[in-house]
C-alpha cells in the first residue's frame, strides 16, 4: 500500500555508503507523522541505536567526574543530624547545615519525593 511513493536512493551521513529509501519504508514513515527521511544507512541505524541503548547516555545518568575520581574523594567524618550516628561524608561539613547519613538522607529524599 506505497500509494504515491517510489524508491529513492540516499547516501549515508556516517560512511557515505548509497541505500535504497524503500517506498514501504515512506509509507511507513509518513504514516508515524515522521517528516524526514532518514539519514544513515540501516546498518549505521543500527550501529547507533546500539551505541545509545543501554549506555546510560541521559544527563541524568551521567557523571561529572570519572567512577575512579569519585572514589578517591576524601570523606569527612560528622554526625549525622537526623539520627546522631557517626557517617563519612564526601564534603566538608559546616556547622550552619544539616548533614544526614546516607540512611538518613535516603529516606529524607524519599518523603520530599512523595514516593
Amino acid at each position: 500500500m506505497s500509494f504515491g511513493f517510489t524508491d529513492k536512493v540516499l547516501t549515508c551521513r556516517d560512511c557515505g555508503t548509497q541505500f535504497v529509501f524503500t517506498a514501504g519504508e515512506q509509507q511507513f514513515y509518513a504514516d508515524k507523522g515522521f517528516t524526514n527521511e532518514p539519514s544513515r544507512c540501516p546498518t549505521c541505524r543500527q550501529a547507533a541505536r546500539a551505541r545509545r541503548s543501554g549506555r546510560g547516555d541521559a544527563p541524568a545518568y551521567r557523571s561529572r567526574e570519572p567512577r575512579e575520581a569519585r572514589q578517591d574523594r576524601p570523606m569527612y567524618p560528622a554526625i549525622c543530624s537526623d539520627c546522631g550516628r557517626e557517617t563519612m561524608v564526601p564534603f566538608l561539613p559546616r556547622q550552619d547545615r544539616p548533614v544526614y547519613c546516607s540512611d538518613c538522607f535516603r529516606a529524607r529524599r524519599t518523603v520530599s519525593s512523595g514516593y
